[in-house]
């Protein structure tokens, strides 16, 4: 089950220091109705996404939300940065707690949880059939993109993304093809090189909506009448989905695999796989092992599945997305939102679902939360990881340098966030002025 807790500050009282909340940066349903089966299996997948609206700890319902939102009254923290000033007082986001029943209001920001489903036929929608517990089994090794420990930037690795993309060309199966467009592989997803499937069986261009989608499992691939979403270099995010959603909400992201086996492209107005993001915001790895960075897969599968190696020594671009450009749901522009795993652990073991105790995946105990708002304002986060793991504590600090409008850090080892050296249990967000970096240390 995903759990959404958006945050919701008074516009006259928007803090800096205080945490996107981001628990996904959109607001998505998976769910998709299963055909009946002949057969009995069972699959555990993500349960319903459950939204709930907070301001200063007392829940608002959503028409009240869209009214203040509207007016000015209230400001959807991450998903959408509408506070045109710099904040100046603080404003406290209370923990996020589950909600066990399904919300029909939009939400903002996800925190993915597994619980198990089974896949009998059932009237209600279910989210997709991905495995809680999967075995991927890479035939080649993955392709992290890393940068030099005196780099200023990623954008070395970052080969053929202003290439225009030949649609209708490629075949659906040969990643290796749209290594030349920007694309990274993510081998050990088991997905041939993409970091989620979306199959659409009833999906048909210039439809309004899309009522079947099913999420592919490792062992499979980029299969006709399916959306194939794919990596693209730090600094650098997909630039490709549909204008077609799901029509309860499920978000769809990726190029698309037509009926002839060919890829084609789904945006409008964008002839590249990949698309820059604003730039100024970078994380650097002051330790001897590695940190493992992983984004969510969105729009799409809403996985952790994107990923960034930030080598040991080194200084990797974190993309920050643009409200202007990036993805839209339902009128609200979104952010982006990482998960940062443990140090030494892989990028292969880091960036997929992950099991309770692991602290890696979807359990990594700390997310960070990046995006530019409407107003040309880039506001960035450290903040817990609730509900999924409350308890989980990385074994290394976080601090927030460069052009930033206040102090805001990360104690590995007690766990305990810090908003202007005064501790913070729900994190702490700062606004951005040039650059400003995520020391890991």
């Amino acid at each position: 089950m995903k759990f959404s807790r958006l945050a919701l500050l008074s516009a006259a009282s928007l803090s800096v220091a205080q945490p996107h909340n981001h628990v996904h940066k959109h607001p998505a349903r998976h769910g998709s109705p299963l055909e009946g089966r002949d057969y009995a299996t069972t699959t555990t997948v993500p349960g319903p996404t459950v939204t709930v609206y907070e301001l200063n700890g007392d829940f608002i319902p959503w028409d009240e939300v869209e009214a203040g939102i509207k007016s000015g009254k209230y400001v959807l923290v991450g998903d959408k940065i509408t506070a045109a000033s710099t904040p100046t007082t603080t404003s406290t986001i209370p923990t996020s707690t589950p909600i066990p029943t399904t919300s029909s209001s939009p939400a903002a920001k996800f925190l993915e949880q597994k619980v198990s489903t089974s896949t009998t036929p059932t009237s209600t929608y279910v989210a997709p059939t991905t495995s809680a517990t999967p075995t991927p089994t890479p035939t080649k090794s993955a392709s992290v993109v890393e940068a030099a420990s005196d780099s200023s930037s990623s954008s070395s690795g970052a080969t053929g993304v202003n290439a225009k993309f030949p649609s209708g060309e490629i075949d659906c199966d040969d990643f290796d093809a749209l290594t030349k467009y920007g694309a990274v592989a993510a081998d050990w997803l088991g997905l041939g090189g993409y970091l989620g499937v979306q199959i659409t069986p009833s999906y048909s261009i210039g439809a309004a909506a899309i009522s079947y989608i099913e999420t592919a499992i490792s062992g499979g691939g980029c299969v006709k009448n399916s959306f194939c979403s794919y990596a693209c270099p730090p600094g650098y995010q997909k630039a490709q989905w549909p204008e077609a959603q799901g029509n309860t909400g499920q978000s769809i992201g990726g190029i698309y695999c037509n009926t002839k086996g060919k890829l084609e492209l789904t945006r409008d107005g964008y002839s590249t796989l990949c698309m820059a993001g604003v730039g100024g915001v970078k994380a650097q790895n002051k330790l001897s092992k590695n940190v493992a960075v992983c984004r969510t897969d969105y729009p799409g599968t809403e996985s952790e599945t994107d990923f960034t190696n930030v080598a040991a020594g080194a200084t990797v671009d974190i993309t920050c997305p643009d409200s202007k450009t990036s993805y839209v749901w339902q009128g609200m522009a979104t952010t982006a939102q990482y998960y940062i795993n443990p140090s030494g652990v892989s990028v292969e073991d880091g960036c997929q679902w992950g099991t309770p105790g692991s602290n890696m995946g979807n359990y990594a105990p700390v997310n960070v939360g990046v995006g530019r708002g409407s107003t040309g304002e880039t506001f960035i986060s450290i903040f817990p990881n609730k509900p999924t793991n409350p308890d989980g504590v990385l074994d290394f600090n976080i601090k927030i340098t460069g052009g930033v409008s206040g102090k805001c850090s990360y104690e590995g080892g007690t766990g305990k966030y810090y908003n202007n050296g005064v501790e913070s249990p729900t994190g702490c967000t700062v606004a951005v002025s040039g650059t400003a970096v995520f020391e890991f240390y």
